[in-house]
């Protein structure tokens, strides 16, 4: 597997700021509200063995975070981990060689990060049944398409006509891991 060399770290880094400031503008969140969404984008140099995965462009894992020195369970929090897998992204650049990576990555970090904000505003459970996670899918890709048309990049038209038959009915998708992903 290849990691993300640090010129193309770069390029998601800078997806992912443009992401969080079209997610944070379209669900008209204040400050304090996106401090709570506690989470972090890692890529595959940062990540745990068993984070990650073959297929799945990215996937989105919750750990249970706590301040340190306590031991009150009061004090936990959902933490989320944005898993950019690399070498699934390099494998579909190369295949199709028209999709530019700045565009696809925005598109990944901006449909985690909607995952994210329905998950924190309890618009979705994060352990729903198989069906509804399918249902969750269409909807945050709907989203996604939603967000994105409105922005003005080369590369990004490219990536929303890859990324139509991601919104199709949902008896022609399938996800069946326990993990969120893309």
């Amino acid at each position: 597997m290849i990691p993300f060399n640090s010129e193309q770290i770069a390029i998601v880094n800078n997806a992912a700021s443009m992401a969080e400031e079209l997610v944070f503008n379209d669900y008209k969140m204040s400050l304090g509200e996106w401090k709570r969404a506690r989470y972090d984008f890692k890529t595959l140099a940062d990540l745990e063995p068993d984070e990650i995965v073959h297929g799945p462009l990215a996937q989105i894992i919750r750990y249970e975070g706590k301040p340190r020195h306590t031991s009150l369970n009061s004090l936990s929090f959902d933490f989320y981990k944005i898993c950019f897998q690399d070498h699934a992204i390099l494998k579909l650049i190369a295949q199709y060689p028209h999709i530019m990576l700045f565009s696809l990555n925005l598109y990944i970090a901006t449909h985690e990060l909607i995952h994210i904000v329905r998950f924190s505003k309890f618009l979705q459970n994060f352990h729903a049944s198989f069906e509804e996670r399918l249902a969750e899918e269409k909807r945050v890709h709907d989203k996604t398409h939603e967000i994105l048309s409105g922005v003005r990049l080369i590369g990004v038209s490219d990536v929303l006509a890859f990324s139509k038959s991601w919104r199709l009915p949902l008896d022609s998708l399938a996800d069946s891991s326990e993990k969120k992903s893309l």
